[in-house]
C-alpha cells in the first residue's frame, strides 16, 4: 500500500485480509474465522472485499493481550 499517497488526504492507512493475515503471521482463512467467531478485528465492506483500518487492528490487538498472573508480576 502506498501511504505516503494517501496521509496527505489525511486517510488512516486500511489492510485486505491478506495484508492483516500476513502481518499476524497466520493464514487469511484464520482471519475470516475469527471474524465469524465474532473475536476478529472490525472490518470495512469495500464491495465485496473486507479492509481493516490499522487503528481497529491494533486496539483489537490490545485487546489479546495476556494479563500477568497475580504475584508474577510487579
Amino acid at each position: 500500500m502506498d501511504t505516503e499517497r494517501f496521509s496527505g488526504l489525511g486517510l488512516e492507512p486500511i489492510l485486505t485480509t491478506s495484508e492483516l493475515a500476513d502481518y499476524l503471521g497466520v493464514h487469511v482463512q484464520a482471519i475470516y474465522d475469527l471474524r465469524a467467531a465474532g473475536r476478529g478485528p472490525a472490518g470495512i465492506h469495500v464491495g465485496r472485499e473486507i479492509r481493516y483500518r490499522v487503528s481497529e487492528v491494533l486496539s483489537w490487538m490490545d485487546e489479546l493481550h495476556d494479563p500477568i498472573p497475580a504475584g508474577r508480576g510487579r
